[in-house]
């Protein structure tokens, strides 16, 4: 046993002591806050592992004590037993003896509401059971549709310039369109709600105004699904058999939507930065033997979106990692550090290709129940910005690229690329977030491109093996749905080498077809 927060007693280090300006505050112990938690934080994970192993105790803003659970194993306890240790802040004994005033900087995230990750026993399994149920109900097809339109958008802002910030004009942007469309407002969707989703968990001065931007978008959006219900996610909770209010149904679109979106920001950002700069990363995935749904995992590992999640609080006296916790003290759910426990990944060189038993995404009740819907995003996302600029390189040597974050969450502050400028696409077909039609073939490859281009003449084929669309003339479908024109003998763009449409492909081109439309959702 340890004496948890020794400060507590009055051991304060003296003025002289070195410990004074150097991310070490009262009693010694160690800030999950300023320069050094947010420049080299997985610097800091392990040096609290160093001095304390498995469980830590540490200080928050305004040098609030709490603990820092580090281990792997420590960490799924924790989360697993809601009955130690409960998700509802009230029971926080800083908050009971008035030592975290209510505009904390930290407030949005811990001040307590009517949500499921503050609640426990039948109360979260009413809410949550609304919110699973829900998403549930979500086209994961209609999503990657989505999510492929509005890559392609954003690529189409870009991609004539030849260069491009893939975390300020990709990364920051697709996941609010996204889950903007999934939750019934495409139509907030803007820069300001960009910029106050980043804003409101930094613990910034701004923060609580940033919350209230999010909560009165919302608020608005349920209050017109109740008048005029529709078929997306606020009017499913809305209606949902679990009865829950407007304010219930306002607070849980937006814990959605926030943590959604920053989880699915950062991934993405991530993501990117690891096949530009890791030579593995990007020789595996362009010869083909790395996907990027398998790289996207290896970054939940190394880079998860969240680095800790604040905060799980001990119901009575218990102990946790040979530390003594008090009742009402204040957990952290140490994501990252649990993620390179030593114990678990002795070797941090090594692929975690397959291994799902990463805590991005937390773990026990309150696991994410969006995991799903955040890593579709990543993964078509990433890949048709690939498939778009498949020659995209990083602009600037990679020591240059900078961070920012606090304990909760580290983000790149920019990702220079350069390209081969481009063409824009059409875009302007809109996908549907309905079920795809059982009329058409799997095996169809159509163009998602609108051509005013004649039809040329073909052969009638039988019935089984009809195209639903014509190409123009002089192109043939490509795998991800676009039109190449095909060049004569010349290069003029004559069509003398095109392949007789009533010619059938052979085999595995029509499987390669068939995986090329599940990816992209069409």
């Amino acid at each position: 046993m340890t004496t948890p927060f020794p400060y507590e007693h009055g051991q304060v280090p003296p003025p002289e002591c070195p410990a004074h300006g150097l991310g070490v505050g009262p009693g010694g112990l160690r800030r999950l806050y300023g320069p050094e938690a947010e420049q080299d934080p997985h610097g800091l994970y392990e040096k609290l592992r160093a001095e304390h192993g498995t469980v830590a105790p540490v200080l928050l803003h305004g040098d609030v004590p709490a603990w820092l659970v580090l281990g792997h194993s420590e960490n799924m306890h924790m989360t697993r037993t809601p009955s130690q240790f409960s998700r509802d802040s009230r029971r926080w004994r800083a908050l009971q003896d008035g030592s975290v005033a209510p505009d904390h900087p930290l407030a949005p995230i811990f001040t307590w509401q009517p949500i499921c990750v503050f609640a426990d026993g039948a109360t979260h399994e009413r809410q949550r059971g609304a919110v699973t149920d829900s998403m549930a109900r979500i086209d994961t097809r209609g999503v990657r549709r989505h999510v492929n339109r509005y890559s392609n958008r954003l690529v189409n802002g870009f991609c004539r310039e030849g260069r491009t910030d893939l975390v300020a004009e990709f990364a920051e942007r697709l996941p609010m369109m996204v889950m903007c469309a999934i939750l019934g407002m495409p139509e907030e969707y803007n820069d300001r709600m960009v910029e106050a989703a980043r804003d409101m968990i930094k613990g910034t001065a701004t923060a609580v105004q940033s919350n209230a931007y999010v909560v009165g978008a919302l608020t608005r959006l349920v209050e017109r699904r109740r008048r005029e219900p529709a078929d997306d996610f606020a009017t499913w909770l809305v209606e949902h058999p679990a009865n829950m209010n407007d304010q219930e149904v306002a607070e849980h679109l937006r814990l959605i939507l926030i943590a959604s979106y920053e989880a699915t920001a950062n991934l993405i950002a991530n993501v990117l930065r690891m096949v530009l700069t890791d030579p593995r990363f990007r020789a595996r995935l362009s010869g083909g033997h790395m996907t990027v749904p398998e790289a996207v995992e290896q970054t939940l590992w190394d880079e998860p979106p969240f680095t800790a999640v604040f905060g799980r609080w001990a119901v009575g006296d218990t102990e946790l990692g040979g530390k003594h916790i008090k009742a009402g003290d204040a957990l952290i759910v140490g994501i990252a550090p649990a993620n390179t426990d030593p114990v678990v990944r002795p070797d941090l060189a090594a692929n975690m290709e397959g291994n799902r038993s990463h805590l991005a995404f937390s773990g026990g009740p309150h696991e994410c129940p969006g995991q799903d819907i955040g890593r579709a995003i990543a993964d078509v996302g990433v890949d048709a910005l690939l498939m778009r600029l498949p020659d995209l390189e990083l602009a600037v040597d990679e020591h240059q690229l900078q961070w920012v974050g606090n304990f909760m969450s580290r983000h790149l502050v920019d990702l220079p690329a350069e390209f081969a400028p481009r063409s824009p696409q059409d875009d302007r077909e809109p996908p549907s977030m309905g079920r795809p039609n059982a009329a058409r073939q799997d095996w169809e490859v159509q163009s998602a491109v609108r051509h005013t281009a004649p039809t040329p003449v073909r052969a009638p084929l039988d019935g089984a093996h009809a195209p639903s669309a014509a190409a123009p003339a002089g192109a043939t479908a490509t795998a991800d749905g676009s039109a190449d024109a095909l060049s004569g003998p010349a290069g003029d763009g004559t069509a003398t080498g095109r392949v007789p449409r009533q010619r059938k492909p052979g085999g595995p081109a029509r499987l390669w077809r068939v995986v090329t439309r599940w990816w992209n959702g069409d």
